[in-house]
C-alpha cells in the first residue's frame, strides 16, 4: 500500500489499487503511517515566481506560508519512506536544508535522503515542467535525465512571437489554478509510485 498525500480527490491517483488517497478533506498533515508515501505538498507559497501573490496584488502572502504542509510532507517521507515532489527551484529546498539537485542524477543529503531533478515533459506533460524529487529509503531508478528543448505554447507564439513566448513560458498560458499547471501526468505518477513501492526499511542496529 502507498499513501498518496496532498492529491486531488478525483485526480490521477483516484481509484488506483494499492493507493490510499489523502486529499484536502483528509488533511495529509495528520498522516501517521504506516505506508510509504508519494507526497505532492502545495507549492504556491514556495514558488520561485509569484510566491507572494499575483502581479496586480503582490506581497499579500509570506514566503513558505503553506500551513506547515511541506514540513509535514518532508517529515512523512523521512519517517515512512517514499518520495516527495515539488517544482524545480522551490524555495522549500533552501528553507529545509535540502541539496540543490542537478539534471544528471541523484544526490544525497545529510539526513540520508536523495534529491534529483527531472522534467515531467519527458513523461507526458505538455510543458517541460522541471521538478525536484526527494526520496528516502527507496531504490533510486535511473530516470530520463537532462534538460529538454524549450516548449512554446502555439497560442503564445502566434500572439506574441518567439521572444515573448519564451519569456512567459508554456504554463503561463493556463489559468494559475487550472489543472494543467498542477496535474501530474499518469506516466510520471507511475514513476513516483514505482519509487515508493521499492521502500527498503532501515536495518536496526543490534
Amino acid at each position: 500500500m502507498i499513501a498518496a498525500l496532498y492529491v486531488q480527490a478525483g485526480g490521477v491517483y483516484a481509484g488506483l489499487p494499492g493507493v490510499e488517497l489523502w486529499d484536502e478533506a483528509r488533511d495529509a498533515r495528520t498522516y501517521a503511517g504506516p505506508w510509504p508515501v508519494v507526497a505532492h505538498p502545495p507549492c504556491q507559497r514556495w514558488s520561485s515566481k509569484g510566491w507572494h501573490g499575483s502581479p496586480g496584488r503582490p506581497y499579500r502572502f509570506a514566503k513558505g506560508d503553506d500551513g506547515g504542509c511541506f514540513a509535514a510532507a518532508l517529515a512523512s517521507v523521512r519517517r515512512w519512506g517514499g518520495v516527495l515532489e515539488h517544482p524545480a527551484y522551490s524555495h522549500a529546498w533552501e528553507a529545509h536544508g535540502l541539496p540543490w539537485p542537478t539534471p544528471e542524477g541523484w544526490q544525497k543529503d545529510i539526513s540520508g535522503g536523495w534529491c534529483c531533478r527531472v522534467e515531467q515533459g519527458f513523461y507526458g506533460h505538455p510543458a517541460n515542467k522541471p521538478t525536484w524529487l526527494y526520496a528516502v529509503d527507496t531504490e533510486l531508478p535511473s530516470l530520463r535525465w537532462g534538460i529538454g528543448e524549450t516548449r512554446l505554447h502555439p497560442s503564445a507564439l502566434a500572439r506574441h512571437g518567439e521572444k515573448k513566448a519564451r519569456k512567459i513560458g508554456y504554463l503561463a498560458m493556463f489559468p494559475s489554478k487550472g489543472p494543467q499547471r498542477s496535474a501530474t501526468p499518469p506516466e510520471f505518477r507511475d514513476v513516483l509510485l514505482s519509487i515508493a513501492r521499492t521502500f527498503l526499511p532501515r536495518a536496526v542496529a543490534a
